[in-house]
């Protein structure tokens, strides 16, 4: 099973404001790489809402590489790569208002849903599918939440127990 479990922290409500990209890449059902890396995020403010939940600042971002940038990094690391994501709709979405805010070309990402395919496993023996929830579940402890390296890791770790509700 080859994929990259991924995963965004935004600075506030606007999808492109990505502040953080965590990705963790699958091959042969193994890890074999993680990335991290800080965004200067567009539009450049944080919410406190979104300070709240990551804990991440402007003090933080603010000489860290525009989107575009950190993204030529992760790019070549991940071609060719199904993108997997608790919520994937959250995750494309900030994606592809990236792309579009840098104005780039999308390479056609396809993307897989760990929440989807938990809801079909497990239904309703879990209390919810939130990321931690279901990461429990699967027997990954994770103590990082709203990290973006530790959320694309506990990704990763579901997909891979959950590897038969999966065709990629």
């Amino acid at each position: 099973m080859d994929f990259c479990a991924i995963d965004f922290e935004t600075a506030n409500g606007a999808p492109s404001s990505i502040c953080s990209i965590g990705a963790v890449v699958v091959r042969d059902s193994r890890v074999a790489d993680r990335i991290y890396t800080l965004v200067c995020p567009e539009p450049e403010y944080y919410s406190y809402w979104c300070t709240r939940v990551h804990g991440l600042t402007f003090e933080d971002t603010c000489n860290a590489p525009c989107f575009s940038d950190a993204w030529a990094g992760v790019a070549p690391r991940i071609e060719g790569l199904p993108l997997m994501a608790h919520n994937a709709r959250f995750d494309e979405g900030c994606l592809r208002a990236a792309f579009d805010t840098y104005g780039m070309a999308w390479p056609g990402y396809r993307f897989h849903d760990t929440l989807r395919a938990s809801r079909r496993a497990f239904g309703r023996s879990l209390p919810n599918h939130q990321l931690h929830t279901v990461a429990a579940a699967c027997g990954y402890d994770l103590t990082r939440h709203h990290h973006a390296l530790a959320d694309a890791e506990a990704c990763a770790a579901i997909a891979l127990y959950l590897e038969p509700y999966f065709d990629l």
